[in-house]
């Protein structure tokens, strides 16, 4: 793709890596076939191709606008069409630099300004998410229905802290409403005498921010997590969130110009593993309540990591059969504060996702995201579950 990007925009840090992920682009289209906003809305601005080309258009003018906003907001950052593309395209990379060139030159309605600085405030912090859960909980019947799933009374709080060579890092919201989920992980590890730990101070890994297009937010809480986190003396660092898992492995590329945390954010990168690459060479047996498995890969397990594969070898080899799933590239529309702020399309996801999902009678869902659980647990009748849930 051919680009004149304004000279301004091309002075900036992101403007040259945004001119090449652009040039690499051949606008062939296939991206839009395995694009979940192109299927459900069918508008040539609401796949890959048609946002690059917004993005290309406000580079090269310098400034952003209200059309590519829109647009940009109802992205998913799925990255299926990365998984998709034959040129190798970064959309996703391209996708962070366009949302924060927004959100730098663009002031949104105040409604959103006030929901967006909630979202970052509340749900990326476990103590005001508990205050918020407690109190939502008492009035959850008057809340708007796509809200209801969402309001829980959040689990108790455990302490944090240990000795180990495996940091578990245990989420903001996955250590509020599914605890148990990283319980049983550091059972499975024990039992093969691994020894593993969490982290008082552990903060947002920056992905919430990032998403919304604050660059500077996502980036300040990266930069916490590596001053206050005891990360050093651990072996290897893993978290049971994938969408917390494919930013943790991104704190190198995304850090990459800081002076003072590059090299450090490159280290802790290296460590980071998801939890089924620390399992794979483990054997496990199934649970005697639970025999045939429908799997739902997350978006950031499958097209953010790169990882295929791995967990159905480890739920079949413990003896489960996983049912057959349609579309299994397509995201259930959770996509982090997407469910919140797009709820339309991401209610009309979430429920082909679990017609997928239950096709063929599964006893139970398992997936790998506390997101994905959450969104799909009031659509699909069979118990959802984290996958290491499954494993004995």
């Amino acid at each position: 793709m051919r680009t004149e990007l304004a000279a301004d925009f091309l002075a900036t840090p992101e403007g040259p890596r945004a001119d090449a992920i652009l040039r690499s682009c051949v606008h062939c289209g296939m991206c839009n076939a395995t694009c979940p906003t192109y299927q459900v809305l069918g508008d040539e601005l609401d796949g890959p191709r048609g946002r690059i080309y917004l993005m290309k258009e406000m580079f090269e003018a310098g400034k952003p606008n209200a059309t590519a906003r829109t647009h940009l907001d109802r992205c998913l950052t799925c990255r299926a069409c990365e998984t998709t593309c034959p040129s190798g395209v970064r959309y996703g990379e391209l996708l962070e630099i366009g949302r924060g060139f927004v959100e730098d030159g663009l002031k949104r309605p105040w409604l959103e300004r006030v929901v967006r600085r909630w979202l970052k405030g509340v749900i990326a912090s476990p103590a005001w998410l508990r205050r918020w859960l407690r109190l939502g909980a008492t009035f959850r019947r008057f809340a708007p229905k796509r809200l209801r799933s969402l309001i829980r009374r959040p689990e108790a709080e455990e302490p944090a802290g240990g000795t180990g060579e495996i940091l578990l890092l245990q989420g903001c919201v996955q250590r509020v409403m599914t605890p148990e989920t990283n319980r049983h992980l550091a059972s499975l590890l024990t039992s093969r005498d691994l020894s593993v730990r969490t982290d008082a101070n552990e903060g947002c890994c920056g992905a919430l921010a990032l998403h919304l297009g604050d660059v500077d937010d996502g980036r300040t809480a990266m930069r916490r997590n590596l001053d206050e986190v005891d990360w050093r003396s651990a072996d290897r660092i893993v978290s049971t969130a994938t969408g917390c898992g494919v930013t943790l492995k991104d704190y190198g590329h995304l850090l990459a110009d800081d002076p003072f945390h590059g090299k450090p954010a490159h280290e802790f990168a290296a460590r980071v593993h998801d939890v089924a690459e620390l399992l794979a060479d483990f054997s496990f047996d199934k649970r005697t309540d639970i025999d045939r498995v429908a799997w739902h890969a997350p978006c950031t397990l499958q097209h953010g990591q790169k990882i295929a594969g791995l967990v159905e070898r480890l739920l079949t080899d413990a003896g489960y059969e996983l049912v057959p799933v349609r579309d299994p590239h397509l995201c259930c529309g959770s996509a982090g504060s997407y469910s919140v702020l797009q709820p339309e399309i991401s209610s009309e996801l979430r429920d082909r996702k679990a017609a997928a999902l239950t096709e063929h009678g599964p006893d139970a869902v398992a997936t790998a995201n506390i997101g994905c659980q959450m969104h799909l647990a009031d659509a699909v009748d069979a118990p959802v579950l984290h996958w290491v849930e499954l494993l004995r």
